[in-house]
C-alpha cells in the first residue's frame, strides 16, 4: 500500500474487498491473488473468477515487531497465511486475538478492515485482514489433537529448510 500508485489500489479493489481469486477449469484448482494462467497444469483459458468462502485454517504465522514502512504504527501485529476451505493460500493480518491464543490449524474468518492511511489527509486503503472464529477462541483446549494432525499432515517451510539432509 505505500508506495502503491493509485490506479493499481484501485485495480485491486475487488479482490481486496471481496477475496476473488481464480479457479482452474481444467485441474479445479483455486488460487489467491488471481491467475492469468494455472501454474499446476500450465494452460491459459479455463480460468475463471471465484469468490472465496472467507473461511479457512492458520497455516503458519509470525508477531511481526519490526514493521516495514508505512506500518509502524501498527506494530507490533501478527500476520499469517491462511489455508482457505478451497484449497488457495492468502497472506494477511490476524486481528482480535492475543498471541497466545493463536495455533496452527486454528480456523479463521475474512473481515474487512482498514489497511493503512497515507498521512493524516491522504488515501486510506481497505481490504481483507482474518479473525478467528469466536468457537474456536473458546476451543482452544480441545483442538490440541486437531492441532497436532494438522501440524504432522504438511511441515512448515522453515520445518523444511531445517531438516537434516539426507544421503542417496
Amino acid at each position: 500500500m505505500p508506495g502503491t500508485s493509485m490506479s493499481l489500489s484501485w485495480r485491486k479493489i475487488p479482490e481486496r474487498y471481496g477475496l476473488i481469486g481464480t479457479k482452474c477449469g481444467n485441474c479445479g484448482k483455486y488460487y489467491f491473488p488471481s491467475r492469468e494462467i494455472c501454474p499446476t497444469c500450465r494452460r491459459k483459458g479455463k480460468i475463471s473468477k471465484h469468490k472465496f468462502k472467507g473461511k479457512g485454517k492458520i497455516y503458519a504465522y509470525t508477531y511481526v515487531t519490526a514493521p516495514p514502512k508505512g506500518f509502524e504504527l501498527q506494530a507490533p501485529y501478527v500476520v499469517g497465511i491462511i489455508e482457505l476451505d478451497e484449497g488457495a493460500r492468502a497472506t494477511g493480518q490476524i486481528v482480535d486475538a492475543k498471541l497466545e491464543d493463536l495455533y496452527i490449524g486454528m480456523t479463521v474468518e475474512f473481515v474487512f478492515r482498514k489497511l493503512v492511511e497515507q498521512g493524516k489527509n491522504g488515501v486510506i486503503h481497505y481490504g481483507f485482514k482474518f479473525r478467528p472464529e469466536k468457537k474456536t477462541l473458546l476451543k482452544k483446549e480441545d483442538t490440541k489433537e486437531e492441532t497436532k494432525e494438522w501440524e504432522e499432515k504438511e511441515p512448515l517451510v522453515s520445518e523444511k529448510a531445517n531438516a537434516p539432509k539426507t544421503k542417496k
